[in-house]
């Protein structure tokens, strides 16, 4: 396979890869509201304790790694690890997908 070949090839399968990966804001939503919007609020702005991150605006790959990190352990936390451990990839990628899409404070978007 020559160079151009390789070169498409990867770039199809990371294109693929990405699409398959996005998350679904709308399912992102009701499982915030649910889940995540006591401590955090509605908004991903609000979190009802100083000490909680903001959700909003942060970049969604950050925040899959960071639920997926709590899933196995790896990140400690004993609400977050209770919160994440029943949630599937899917709702991972949805959550993540949600507070991407919402406006936040951080000034550099990708």
């Amino acid at each position: 396979m020559n160079r151009f070949a390789r070169f498409v090839a990867a770039g199809t399968l990371a294109l693929v890869a990405a699409c398959a990966h996005a998350g679904d804001r709308a399912a992102g939503q009701r499982i915030a509201d649910a889940q995540c919007a006591a401590c955090h609020g509605r908004d991903g702005r609000t979190p009802t304790d100083p000490a909680y991150p903001i959700l909003a605006g942060q970049y969604a790959d950050y925040l899959a790694v960071a639920l997926r990190t709590y899933q196995t352990g790896e990140r400690r936390n004993a609400i977050m690890q209770a919160i994440a451990k029943p949630l599937s990839r899917r709702d991972i990628a949805d959550l993540a997908e949600f507070y991407a899409s919402l406006p936040g404070p951080l000034t550099h978007r990708r």
